[in-house]
């Protein structure tokens, strides 16, 4: 592809669709390749419970490569390189390797997660795992799909019905996030956490997990798997409230009959969800069609 600083129309977010799922593909072989040399990996710690290896840098700076080489005035937001964007129209938020600490470990859940945002607000998610060779992919107004099956969240009605992912952080303390446990055991609920909270996120959208919660996710987590989520027909709070982008927010998920149910679990009531914007809330970006798009 040639050199692009073309930011309008169906065909630039097409062109930004296709080249995030090849990106991604492409930096889930190379991260796959140095995870079956991770003892050669030179870890670091950046906090608790936040890891980092040479793998995770070299990825990234593959991504941010392979994208200023097509389109040169997009921004960029890494999880290691931090904000590159300016008043760019278009953003990429990227974690080159989510489930860092899983990764150096030996273990499968991890996952490369891509979302582009239009002018704020995230139009496009993609999350690879390379492991299991899946490509979750979304655009707003074209469906969800891992590979070619379109996704759709789980039916159930209750929390009993399927099952929960959840993700803890030390930015909320223990004593926060234990009663949230206790309700959903008293509401007969099952939940699982695997150490990757942008591969679970894309679990709910593939019907797999019924919904999932995070007292707080950074950007680059989340947001990838909200476009997912809410192309595959679920609910998902307002993430970028109050600075969501640069300093993270809450995360809950899940399909519509769940949805405010973890929420009041986790306390909080009065969280607002994304809604279907339509009419002209958003710009057309192909065949006439509002995409789905986000809004308070």
């Amino acid at each position: 592809m040639q050199e692009s600083n073309d930011s309008s129309g169906a065909s630039s977010l097409e062109s930004r669709y296709f080249l995030a799922q090849a990106v991604a593909e492409h930096a889930g072989v190379m991260a796959l390749d140095l995870f079956r040399r991770r003892d050669q990996l030179v870890i670091e710690s950046k906090g608790i419970q936040d890891m980092v290896s040479a793998a995770d840098r070299d990825v990234e700076h593959y991504i941010k490569g392979q994208i200023r080489a097509v389109f040169v005035a997009d921004g960029f937001f890494g999880e290691e390189g931090g904000a590159d964007f300016d008043d760019a129209e278009y953003v990429w938020v990227v974690d080159p390797i989510d489930g860092t600490a899983c990764f150096v470990n030996g273990m499968h859940s991890w996952c490369v997660s891509i979302a582009i945002l239009y002018r704020g607000q995230p139009v496009i998610g993609v999350v690879y795992d390379p492991n299991a060779n899946e490509l979750f992919h979304a655009r707003t107004g074209g469906g969800a799909f891992c590979g070619a099956k379109a996704l759709h969240v789980h039916p159930g009605q209750s929390l009993k019905d399927g099952v929960l992912g959840v993700g803890t952080s030390f930015r909320v303390g223990v004593d926060d996030f234990i009663p949230f446990l206790n309700a959903v055991l008293n509401d007969e609920g099952m939940f699982i956490r695997n150490g990757s909270g942008a591969l679970m996120i894309a679990y709910v959208a593939a019907g797999r997990l019924i919904g999932y919660f995070e007292p707080h996710m950074n950007a680059w987590d989340a947001l990838a798997g909200f476009v997912l989520v809410m192309e595959a027909g679920g609910r998902c709070n307002a993430f970028m409230e109050n600075n969501g982008l640069m300093q993270g927010n809450a995360v809950v998920v899940g399909n519509p009959a769940v949805w405010r149910m973890i929420a009041q679990h986790a306390g909080l009531p009065s969280i607002k969800h994304l809604e279907v914007a339509t009419g002209d809330d958003w710009p057309h970006l192909g065949n006439g069609i509002p995409p789905t798009a986000f809004r308070r």
